[in-house]
């Protein structure tokens, strides 16, 4: 049997239809697999297997082609392998799933983030963030906090020192980094197998928690391009890179061209200086539109798939935003179910990152889409 992905056949091509179907393959993330050489029964059984995947096929004399969501190959290649059973067509299928998968490399992690999405908790130890500033500011709540996202499943905790709501003061590096070292040690020595991010935008903050070898995802809302000291010192580090998009300085004419474009440039700029392109993340910037809370958000929902022809993670960032308030009248307090919502549409269309409150419900909301994109019947 020979196996061949046929998916970028259509990246380069003048037709619009082939056009069309390249950018349906690349925002649904699905690939083109061809099966030639295949003896009768090979015919048979393939085709039989394909169609409990509800997929189109196309079958000839000797070979079969069709298109498989990259969200069910797991599963595919493991009911190939069990009728199959031929080594060389394994790895065939292992190695072009390895060409289209999304892969986060951060600290000593190397995640594959379409199997496995990122639970990645939000733990501002601020007065003042939007959701939960002031709630978790003394060192024994901070703790306390830190022990239920651990015990809910977490995998990523993020400590903030410094909002970037709407209308923010700015604070001192020192301040900062009071606010954040102590908690940092801590879950480093009780927790040493939880990864730990840090939300900053600071040259000498990220300077300081690079020494220290603890922290393995740094979150800049200015996207690392605003002072060139930061990639000169985060180049030679494993630490992972969550890179975001912001509008809050000007309208866009054309949202979404105007966003790919700065991401385009944006990863230019970062693997120029020396940072590994399976190190970076992408953050569309949802909440930090030049009006707060407007509809601008919502674009920024609806094209979060655009963003999949980076083959980058994507991450989700909406948890208790403005957008309840401004729909449904809602307090901070009851956005959960609309978070959830959102959430879990911006997952369906490409988001794998999910930074979040609310670590029980979240890791329901994967396990449920993940159960669905799977749910295909089998005698």
């Amino acid at each position: 049997m020979n196996i061949s992905d046929l998916t970028n056949t259509f990246t380069h091509s003048e037709t619009f239809a082939d056009q069309i179907t390249n950018n349906m393959l690349i925002r649904q993330r699905k690939i083109v697999l061809k099966f030639s050489e295949l003896s009768a029964d090979q015919l048979n059984q393939l085709t039989d297997l394909l169609r409990t995947f509800d997929t189109p096929i196309q079958v000839n004399t000797t070979s079969i082609q069709t298109v498989l969501p990259l969200a069910c190959f797991s599963l595919f290649t493991t009911r190939f392998s069990h009728l199959f059973q031929n080594t060389a067509d394994n790895e065939t299928l292992a190695a072009i799933y390895k060409q289209h998968a999304v892969y986060w490399n951060y600290g000593h992690h190397h995640r594959d983030l379409l199997q496995n999405p990122l639970i990645y908790g939000i733990l501002n130890i601020t007065p003042d963030s939007f959701y939960d500033g002031g709630r978790y500011f003394e060192p024994q709540k901070i703790m306390n906090r830190v022990d239920e996202m651990v015990t809910a499943g977490v995998d990523v905790i993020e400590l903030g020192g410094q909002t970037t709501r709407p209308g923010f003061k700015e604070i001192s590096v020192k301040e900062e980094l009071a606010r954040i070292m102590p908690t940092i040690e801590q879950i480093h020595q009780i927790y040493p197998q939880i990864t730990i991010a840090v939300d900053t935008y600071k040259f000498e903050v990220m300077q300081t928690i690079v020494k220290t070898g603890y922290v393995a995802i740094i979150n800049d809302v200015n996207a690392f391009t605003d002072d060139p000291r930061k990639l000169t010192l985060l180049a030679p580090t494993k630490i992972g890179l969550l890179t975001m998009h912001s509008s809050r300085d000007k309208e866009y004419d054309n949202l979404t061209q105007e966003m790919r474009a700065f991401f385009k440039q944006n990863l230019t700029q970062l693997v120029a200086a020396g940072i590994d392109q399976e190190r970076i993340a992408l953050d569309p910037g949802i909440g930090y539109a030049k009006v707060a809370d407007g509809y601008q958000d919502y674009a920024m929902m609806r094209n979060i798939d655009q963003f999949n022809e980076f083959n980058r993670p994507t991450m989700i960032a909406i948890s208790r935003k403005g957008f309840g308030a401004k729909l449904f009248n809602l307090k901070k307090e009851d956005r959960l179910s609309v978070t959830l919502i959102a959430e879990t549409y911006m997952y369906l269309h490409g988001g794998n990152i999910l930074r979040v409150h609310d670590i029980t419900e979240t890791k329901q909301l994967v396990k449920m889409i993940q159960t669905i994109n799977n749910g295909y019947w089998f005698k």
